[in-house]
């Protein structure tokens, strides 16, 4: 996050660690041999390898792998609360860097990039496509996003995200502050047009633990309400009611067939994206 050129920042940390955030390989005719089966009734008989059959007097189907690609869409919320700092950076600027080097890692494997920022009951739209000049689109837009005023109401949106009967893959930034359930709202929306969705929620340590020594007070960065604070009297009530909301809503979304994760913006982003991609790899297994 030192690096300020967004583009280089980016592929300094996917070259850090691994490639393969959804490049998925399926079997069938390729140019990229990967084994033999037993011929079944009703194969392709093109398929067949002449050579083993030769070989063995057996009939064999040799197998390739072809690699699929996919769109993905980052979805940024980009409301005032995305302004809150923790450890000399804000959220937006952490959302930002876990966008550009997600979407990076995308161009790489050849898949087409989206971004949507809701903010202020508007959203910027900027739909998928994989070429360089995209890319380059995407990363200015990411640079200059400015976090402003409430979560956009998704209701009238749902029909941008329900264009393809392609099965695509959601990736959502979000501190999850949320009034009335409008980000849910927008979750369950999302997850019954069967795409994939991936939630990071990001939250500052001082969130995490009530660390706001020298303060006597909290502003909500939506609403401009105050509220004291007394660390050491409030830090056990609070952290349990702040441990039941995050098991709360981590069951909710994993009820809804969303995968979830929690973002201490304390860690590094490349530990945060190795984590998360070592996460999803168990999980597709």
């Amino acid at each position: 996050m030192a690096i300020k050129n967004l583009p280089l920042a980016a592929k300094t940390t996917v070259d850090g660690f691994m490639a393969g955030i959804n490049k998925s390989k399926v079997k069938g005719p390729g140019l990229e041999f990967s084994q033999y089966r037993s011929y079944q009734p009703g194969d392709d008989l093109r398929q067949l390898d002449w050579k083993m059959y030769a070989r063995s007097d057996r009939y064999y189907i040799r197998e390739s792998e072809i690699e699929t690609s996919i769109a993905i869409r980052f979805l940024v919320d980009a409301s005032a609360s995305m302004n809150h700092e923790d450890s000399g950076y804000t959220k937006m600027e952490f959302a930002r860097y876990i966008a550009a080097s997600l979407g990076c890692l995308a161009n790489i494997q050849n898949d087409s990039v989206g971004l949507y920022v809701f903010k202020n009951d508007s959203l910027f739209m900027l739909p998928a496509k994989k070429d360089h000049q995209h890319m380059s689109r995407f990363y200015y837009q990411l640079e200059t996003i400015s976090p402003k005023g409430n979560f956009t109401d998704p209701v009238q949106y749902k029909e941008i995200f329900s264009g393809s009967n392609k099965k695509e893959l959601l990736v959502f930034i979000t501190d999850f502050y949320q009034k009335n359930g409008e980000i849910m709202r927008l979750l369950d929306s999302l997850s019954l047009m069967k795409h994939e969705i991936i939630v990071f929620h990001l939250m500052g340590n001082n969130e995490l633990e009530l660390d706001y020594k020298g303060y006597t007070s909290l502003e909500d960065l939506e609403t401009g309400e105050k509220i004291p604070v007394e660390t050491r009297q409030s830090l056990v009530s609070y952290q349990q009611k702040l441990d039941e909301y995050l098991a709360s809503l981590r069951t909710e979304l994993l009820d809804r067939g969303i995968f979830y994760r929690l973002v201490n913006m304390q860690q590094p982003i490349d530990q945060v994206l190795r984590d998360f991609l070592n996460q999803r790899v168990k999980l597709k297994v």
